[in-house]
């Protein structure tokens, strides 16, 4: 029997509207907290990345109906030119983050999934309004997405004077949302955000009149990645022959020095020497099977140099430690910075901190925060490599002993995060990062020890002192009927005896504290 089978296309954004799910827009709680991440990100972005110190409103409020939220987000960056908004906002797999670079998203979809979830449940377009930096002009568009053609849809256009020279982007949606549920979550992401990046100025007003108030701590701001190169072993085929069709007969050689990173002259010879094809041969002359073949062996090929981390961001020690005292207020914080590594041919960091004590609350196993290329972690924590790591360590051997104030702190930075899920909320457990990973909580996890010994000997030393002094007066008054002076010298002079004890104790105890920081430190 006959039958007729229809097929069809599927745009990008009538897909993702489809399956917003496997992009953070569930159900209203996390689609309005998916909603506040993705524009605050972009906000980011658009300020650090071009050294502008980052200055965030985002203020909610309930609309219209019971389930609908007004958000309005604006930041202070570089702004965005009139000709590039509608495609920006309105287009999906339109962007600036299609590059070997380290940024907070990696798709650029975010902004085009807030549109798109709200177009479905209130069929409202988004207000975007900007002006680049330098611009006479400010520019607003009303921007839906045609779901058919993968289109903008603008349904209002205009501009004004710029006469307060305002540079930035304004976004304002109205979409469905379930704050209540989603609260806790939005005011722990901007907590976080807080944390790594301490340079930045954030005020949020809530729907439920609730305000949030943070201030920057610092003026200086992390290196800003550069745009790469990809390295060999994290190249495909068809990586390759894209490249090959924008280089027209360049030879062979100078084509891996070009266009890859890690690969110098002698190095492009040599490996082209060793699977058998000429290094001056024109890259258009590379039948397919001769491109498969190179492909599988600059992969398999381990003489590269390692990636560089030019293109990397990471917060920096100081600037960590810094975020964290402002948002945990704890009594000691450690942090560190990794030098960089490579899985699969991608350069990553890890950066690892752990704070102790202060307003950190008790709890039964360490409290975890994760970031990956400074994006908070919120969700999916049990299938994360951090946790893995952690859950490992025997915190007896740091003089831990839970329920404990401690907080372990772990940012990931790389051009590719490997997360474990299409969620974007946990990362996978590749072995070089769980290796990089357990490294660096060690590395914080010995400076606490050294730090809890100290106060264990602190304390042991306080009470000495008290004991000393609680049978001083007796042992004054005894020697001083012996020798005849008055017991308030003797008792002076024994003060004066039992406090350089004491200091010599200690100081011969922080002179094996260091020795043991150093050994360590060597391990």
């Amino acid at each position: 029997m006959a039958t007729d089978v229809k097929f069809e296309s599927l745009s990008p954004s009538e897909w993702f509207r489809r399956n917003k799910e496997l992009a953070g827009f569930a159900n209203p709680s996390r689609a309005l907290y998916q909603a506040v991440r993705e524009l605050i990100e972009n906000a980011l972005d658009a300020t650090e990345t071009f050294g502008i110190h980052p200055f965030i409103k985002a203020y909610m409020k309930y609309a219209e109906r019971e389930n609908w939220l007004s958000i309005y987000v604006e930041d202070n960056g570089i702004g965005i030119p009139k000709d590039e908004i509608p495609n920006v906002f309105g287009r999906v797999f339109y962007s600036s983050k299609y590059k070997v670079k380290q940024h907070r998203g990696i798709f650029g979809l975010g902004a085009k999934m807030v549109i798109l979830y709200a177009q479905s449940t209130t069929n409202k377009p988004i207000t975007v309004i900007s002006a680049p930096l330098g611009s006479d002009k400010v520019y607003r568009f009303d921007i839906m997405i045609d779901t058919l053609h993968n289109d903008p849809l603008i349904k209002h256009q205009e501009e004004w004077d710029n006469k307060y020279k305002w540079h930035g982007t304004a976004v304002h949606v109205v979409m469905e949302g379930d704050w209540l549920k989603a609260k806790h979550r939005v005011e722990e992401y901007i907590k976080r955000v807080a944390m790594v990046a301490p340079y930045a100025e954030i005020h949020v007003k809530e729907p439920d009149g609730g305000v949030i108030n943070i201030e920057r701590v610092t003026l200086t701001l992390p290196t800003p990645p550069k745009e790469g190169l990809p390295h060999p072993k994290s190249i495909d085929i068809e990586v390759v022959k894209q490249l090959i069709s924008r280089n027209g007969d360049s030879p062979l050689a100078e084509f891996l020095v070009d266009n890859f990173d890690g690969v110098g002259d002698e190095t492009a010879i040599n490996f082209l020497k060793s699977i058998g094809i000429d290094s001056s041969k024109s890259v258009k002359e590379l039948s397919m099977d001769e491109v498969t073949h190179l492909v599988t062996k600059m992969r398999e090929f381990n003489e590269w140099r390692r990636p560089r981390a030019d293109w990397l961001s990471p917060v920096g020690a100081e600037l960590l430690e810094q975020g964290i005292k402002k948002i945990l207020e704890p009594e000691a914080v450690f942090a560190t910075t990794r030098k960089p590594s490579s899985y699969s041919g991608n350069p990553f960091i890890v950066e690892a901190a752990i704070a102790w004590g202060g307003k950190i609350e008790p709890s039964d196993r360490p409290v975890i925060y994760r970031f990956a290329n400074k994006v908070p972690l919120l969700y999916d924590e049990g299938n994360d490599v951090v946790r893995h790591v952690v859950d490992e360590v025997d915190w007896n051997l740091y003089k831990v002993k839970f329920p404990a104030p401690l907080v372990v702190v772990v940012h990931i930075c790389s051009t590719k995060i490997p997360y474990a899920s299409a969620g974007k909320e946990a990362i996978a457990d590749v072995p070089e990062i769980e290796s990089e990973v357990r490294l660096a909580i060690r590395e914080v996890a010995r400076r606490l020890r050294v730090y809890l010994s100290r106060k264990e000997k602190e304390k042991e030393a306080m009470v000495r002192y008290a004991m000393f002094t609680m049978f001083s007066r007796e042992v004054a008054s005894s020697i001083a009927s012996i020798i005849g002076l008055r017991e308030d010298q003797v008792l002076n002079k024994l003060k004066k005896i039992i406090s350089r004890k004491i200091k010599y104790l200690e100081a011969i105890e922080e002179v094996e504290d260091n020795a043991e920081q150093q050994q360590q430190g060597e391990a």
